[in-house]
Order: structure tokens, then C-alpha cells, then sequence
């Protein structure tokens, strides 16, 4: 996890690399090599503390001016320093922007093209456009952090990264003062103390100092079996659930179990076949080393069931729980049921979300939005050239994190990330059959809006499918990506190796956009209404999973939930990462001057008219919820997954 904290810098640029397009224009072209700016109006430099703007004047009619060298010797400046943009006013009158957004650091020397857009097949200055990007693969180099990973970036510290993908110190700092600020201003350092807590209502000691309403509600509703099944459709994990047509083999449960939780005296298979049965299946944890490098605990993992029935209410209730994989009913293989005593039920829901707390942390959220976003930044800074379109929008532990990745990415698969391919596959892309399940309805108009901005533009620069496949920048980009960056996945995850159309490059971009920023804050920033409630999701279990009905009682359980250190660093934890960043940008809003073409600014304008329009929807639903979903309204998605 701290590796994939520290490489998240590369995904801040994956918001903007496609809102940053202009014009293809036939002009005469003067290239030009200068360390001081010739007719330079405005050159704005950032020192972390003071905005500067530098004017020179020269005399000289030096003709268009499509080229510019700027640099700094170290004589003059000691520190690093960033440019935003270069404006150069010509004797006539006329204006030429070169977008620069970058640091130059000691004697570099930067190469700045004028802010037109072009395809490596139409720029006459291909010399330029192939230094660039070799010197950039030089400097945004793959290396395997583990085996059977993707892909990342080849640096060990924020320092060794280039000053262009570094966090901002105060960025860096945030999340280590969030937790701080939960663990010691809110008292929670009092409770960092291995021993267990007495009874359930006792972690109400480490929640009660900041709760929300969100965090509130679930502390209310945590033990109803309807609550334990609408999270599986709007809590921060809503991807596990999968319409169910036929029973696992592993999985024991029969009628006679389960037709008592059925309202509509139908047998078990009849409401298979109706496509009223649901489960969550945990396959991923099965065989998985529990975290045993804390050698004052023992700790324990389960790989479990969980069949999930929509009731003629709508509601989606738990009605059967296996938390083992035998293939016959038994001591070691019980099945639990709503009508077993408190204490079972009680304790086999709470595996349940345990399980799905450690695939949620490992799977869901870094590796299906961080590290798959890094793959896609790393391929972008290595194969788009800076003129290239696309190119500027921008319980587990120790050996067990390694093992479910592993596992993990052999089911991570091109159409697995494409939203509404993903919703089809599970069989819950229908509102008629699972209703109320808002993080597939917003995440569907998110998509929409997203995949029409980018078809807009892509048609702005791609006027067929041959345009696209004669674009060797973008069919290298998603080589890097298929053959270097997720060369561990295997061959079935069919991550395209070329693209052929205009649809396919649209479908592609809309991923890579999406991924980075809508899904990844639909499962990261409920984390603490969800998690914070520490029953509702244990970060850990000490005691093994229960084998055999009325054997628990709640001290077994509350032997088995985290102690009140795990508790604390757990509260801590989950506080920090569902903070937004002080001046957040959120999707729609780029505020970088990357383009000029006025068919592009019409293009963002509607694009954030539609987001506009989603976020209005979404609002008004929620004034009628007693618990709103938020996590995918537009006004509440940055732009990246930065933290």
C-alpha cells in the first residue's frame, strides 16, 4: 500500500491528458533555439512561495515563431522552478501561446512546441517530436515491483521521481497529517492498547469525536440483515455482488435452509431461474496467508459465500453464509442462516465484511484504480509527445497483499474496466431487476457524459478510422500498455494491442479517464462512512472462523474483532484516505491553459453542462434518500486518484 501511495503522483496528469487540444494550422515555420524569450509578453514562474512574471523585448522580426528553448543556468537560480506558459506578442500584434506546466530544474533545457495539436503523421517536425519522447522513456523507465503486478515506475522515493510527477510537499504531507490529526487531536492515542474491548457499544469510545451522518447511520444499522445487503449495492465495495443462476459447487446451502427467508413461496431453484438470488463470493481470499507480522496477534482469513435474495420489497437480504469451501455439509463447513442465534448470524456477517474489507482495500481500490492508472500515466509520458492530444489531458499483510494481487490480476480484464461491460457481466446492468442500486445508475450517466466528451474531441483530430491507425504515437501508447506495463496479466485479459476505429479509441480513453477519476471515488471516499464503524468492518479478525453453530457467544466475538490499538489505527486510517485535498479540482474543472482552439472550449463547456446536469439528478434523488449516495455525483469527483 505505502508503494502505491508514493507512485500516485503519475495519475494527478491522467485528469488532463485529453482536455488539451488545438488546432492543426499550415503556417510557415521558424524553429528557434534561445535561452533568453524572444518577444516574450508573460513567462509566470512558481517558486513554491511567489509567482513572478518576466517580460523581454528584442527588436528583431524573427518571422512565426513555432519553437522555443527555455532553460535557466544554475548560476542564477539554485532552486527548481516552474513554468506555466510562455505568451509571445509579435511587432504586429499577433499572439502565440507555448503551454509549458513543467519544472525546470538546474541547467535544463526545455523544448517548447506552440499550443497546436498534432498528430505524428501531420507534423512536419518529427526530429523534435522523436528527442522528446526518447528522452522521456529514459527518464519514465517499467520495473516490476512483484511479480505477478503491473507494471510501475522505476523510483524508489518521491525525490528520485521527476520533478514534474512529484507530489507537492503540502500534497505529500496530507494524508500523514490526516491520520495524525485522527489518532492524537481526537484522542484516539489513549486507546492504542492491545487489549480487546468489552462489548460492542464500546467502540462508540474511538467514533463518537467524528462521526458523521453517513457514519452514524450505519452505527444505527449495521446489524440489519437489509443494511448488510444494501451495502453490497452502495457501500464502498459495491462490485461484488453478482446476479447468481446457479449454485458454486463448493457452496453446501439447499432448499430446506434457505425457504424460510423466501417471501414469494417459490423454491430456492424456481427463484434462481427467476434471477432473484444474488451472491458475493470471496473465491479471491481462499488459500491466502493471513498478516503475521504483528507477533503480539495471531490473525485469521476466510474465503466466504455469501447468497444474497431480492425479497418481493426490493430489498436484498443475506440468506445463507458458508465460510469455508468443502463440498459437503459438516463440522468445518457450516452453512449459516438468518434463523441461527444472534451470536452466529452476528459473527458470520461480520466475516462476510471482513473479507470483503480486505478485497475492497486490495483489489477494488489499488489495484483496479491506482495501479492500473499508473500503468496508463507511464505509457502516456513514455509514447504521446507533448503536441499529441491525448497526451495533455491529464488483514491482509506481509505475503498475503502479495498473494491476492496476484490472484487478482488474472481476472483484470480490458472489458472488466469498460463500466457498463462490467455491470453486464454481473448481470446487474438492468434497473428493473435491482433497483435502487445508484452506484451502477450514477456511474452509468458519469460514463456517458465522460464517453461523449471524448468522442467530441477524438473527432476533432481523428477524421476517420484510418486517421487512428496510421497514428503510431497512440497505437505505441497502448502497446506499452498491453506488452510492458500489465505483461504479468495473462493473455485472456485481452487488453488491446492496437486500436482500430474511432470508436475503439473512444472506448479506450473513456477508461483510462474513468477509471482515474469516478471509480476511484466511488470506492474511495465512503471508506470512512463505512469502514469507521469498526462492527460493521473489522480490518482484522483474531480468533478463527467458527465452524460449528452455538459455540459463539460475544465474548468469543469480541475476542475475535480488532483491540482497541488496531481499532484506533484502523479510525485513524480510513478518516485520512476519504479526505479531499485542499484546493481539489473535480472533474470538469482544468484550470492549466493547455488548449486554445475554440472547438475544444465549446467541447469542455458542454461536457461540464452535462456533468452539471448529473450532479442536479443525482441531488434531487438524494433530497428523498435517508441515506444519500453522493460518491459519483460530478461536484464530488476529482479529477485524479491522488491520495
Amino acid at each position: 500500500m505505502l508503494k502505491a501511495i508514493k507512485v500516485l503522483f503519475c495519475c494527478f496528469f491522467l485528469s488532463y491528458f485529453f482536455f488539451s487540444f488545438f488546432s492543426l494550422m499550415n503556417r510557415k515555420q521558424l524553429v528557434i533555439g534561445l535561452f533568453c524569450l524572444l518577444f516574450l509578453e508573460e513567462l509566470p514562474l512558481l517558486n513554491m512561495t511567489q509567482v513572478v512574471s518576466v517580460d523581454i523585448r528584442v527588436k528583431e522580426v524573427l518571422g512565426d515563431i513555432v519553437l522555443v528553448k527555455l532553460g535557466k543556468e544554475k548560476i542564477l537560480f539554485n532552486d527548481h522552478w516552474y513554468c506555466k506558459c510562455i505568451s509571445v506578442t509579435t511587432p504586429s500584434g499577433d499572439s502565440f501561446e507555448f503551454p509549458c506546466y513543467r519544472w525546470i530544474d538546474k541547467e535544463q533545457e526545455v523544448v517548447l512546441r506552440d499550443g497546436k495539436d498534432r498528430l505524428p503523421q501531420d507534423d512536419n517536425m518529427k526530429e523534435y517530436r522523436r528527442m522528446e519522447l526518447d528522452s522521456r522513456q529514459l527518464l519514465y523507465r517499467w520495473k516490476e515491483w512483484r511479480p505477478g503486478f503491473p507494471m510501475s515506475l522505476d523510483a524508489n522515493s518521491n525525490t528520485e521521481l521527476p520533478l514534474d510527477i512529484r507530489f507537492e510537499a503540502a500534497k505529500s504531507v496530507d494524508f500523514s497529517l490526516n491520520y495524525i490529526t485522527a489518532i492524537k487531536n481526537l484522542g484516539l492515542n489513549k486507546f492504542l492498547q492491545l487489549s480487546s474491548w468489552k462489548d460492542i457499544a464500546d467502540f462508540e469510545k474511538i467514533f463518537v469525536k467524528i462521526k458523521n451522518s453517513e457514519s452514524e447511520y450505519v452505527m444505527q444499522n449495521w446489524n440489519k440483515d437489509y443494511f448488510f445487503g444494501y451495502q453490497f449495492l452502495n457501500g464502498s465495495n459495491p462490485v461484488m455482488i453478482s446476479k447468481c443462476m446457479n449454485l458454486p459447487d463448493k457452496f453446501a446451502v439447499t432448499q430446506e435452509m434457505v425457504e424460510g427467508s423466501l417471501d414469494r413461496g417459490l423454491t430456492l431453484q424456481e427463484e434462481l431461474k427467476a434471477g432473484n438470488i444474488y451472491i458475493a463470493d470471496y473465491a479471491i481470499m481462499e488459500g491466502v496467508q493471513a498478516n503475521a507480522t504483528d507477533p503480539d496477534t495471531k490473525q485469521y482469513l476466510a474465503a466466504p459465500f455469501c447468497l444474497l435474495y431480492k425479497n418481493s420489497q426490493n430489498e436484498i437480504l443475506p440468506i445463507a453464509i458458508q465460510l469455508s469451501r468443502q463440498t459437503t455439509v459438516g463440522v468445518g463447513n457450516t452453512v449459516f442462516l438468518p434463523s441461527d442465534n444472534q451470536y452466529d448470524w452476528m459473527l458470520a456477517k461480520m466475516w462476510v465484511k471482513y473479507a470483503d474489507f480486505n478485497v475492497h482495500q486490495l483489489v477494488t481500490h489499488l489495484l483496479r484504480t491506482h495501479l492500473i492508472s499508473e500503468v496508463f500515466a507511464i505509457a502516456m509520458y513514455r509514447q504521446l509527445a507533448a503536441v499529441h492530444p491525448v497526451f495533455k489531458a491529464n488483514g491482509t499483510g506481509g505475503i498475503g497483499i502479495v498473494e491476492v494481487i496476484q490472484k487478482a490480476m488474472k481476472t483484470l480484464t480490458y472489458k472488466s474496466l469498460c463500466f457498463p461491460e462490467a455491470m453486464k457481466a454481473r448481470g446487474v446492468n438492468k434497473k428493473e431487476d435491482l433497483p435502487n442500486y445508484y452506484y451502477r445508475d450514477d456511474g452509468m450517466m458519469v460514463w456517458e457524459a465522460v464517453k461523449s466528451f471524448v468522442s467530441d474531441v477524438v473527432k476533432i483530430y481523428y477524421s476517420s478510422d484510418e486517421t487512428v491507425q496510421k497514428d503510431e504515437e497512440i497505437q505505441a501508447f497502448v502497446q506499452d500498455v498491453c506488452f510492458s506495463g500489465l505483461k504479468n496479466s495473462p493473455k485472456e485479459c485481452e487488453f488491446p494491442n492496437s486500436l482500430k476505429t474511432r470508436e475503439q479509441l473512444v472506448e479506450y480513453l473513456t477508461v483510462v479517464i474513468f477509471t482515474a477519476s469516478a471509480q476511484h471515488a466511488a470506492v474511495n471516499f465512503g471508506q470512512y462512512d463505512w469502514f469507521s464503524w469498526i462492527p460493521n468492518s473489522p480490518c482484522t479478525m483474531r480468533k478463527p472462523p467458527p465452524t460449528q453453530k452455538g459455540q459463539v457467544d460475544m465474548k468469543y466475538i469480541m475476542e475475535s474483532l480488532p483491540d482497541r490499538r488496531r481499532s484506533s489505527w484502523h479510525l485513524g486510517a480510513v478518516w485520512a484516505l476519504s479526505q479531499y485535498q485542499d484546493e481539489e479540482l473535480f472533474l470538469g474543472v482544468y484550470p492549466d491553459k493547455h488548449f486554445t482552439e475554440q472547438s475544444v472550449i465549446e467541447a469542455t463547456k458542454t461536457f461540464r453542462k452535462k456533468l452539471f446536469e448529473v450532479t442536479n439528478i443525482i441531488k434531487s434523488r438524494n433530497e428523498k434518500l435517508k441515506l444519500p449516495y453522493w460518491y459519483l455525483s460530478p461536484d464530488r469527483i476529482p479529477n485524479s486518484v491522488a491520495i
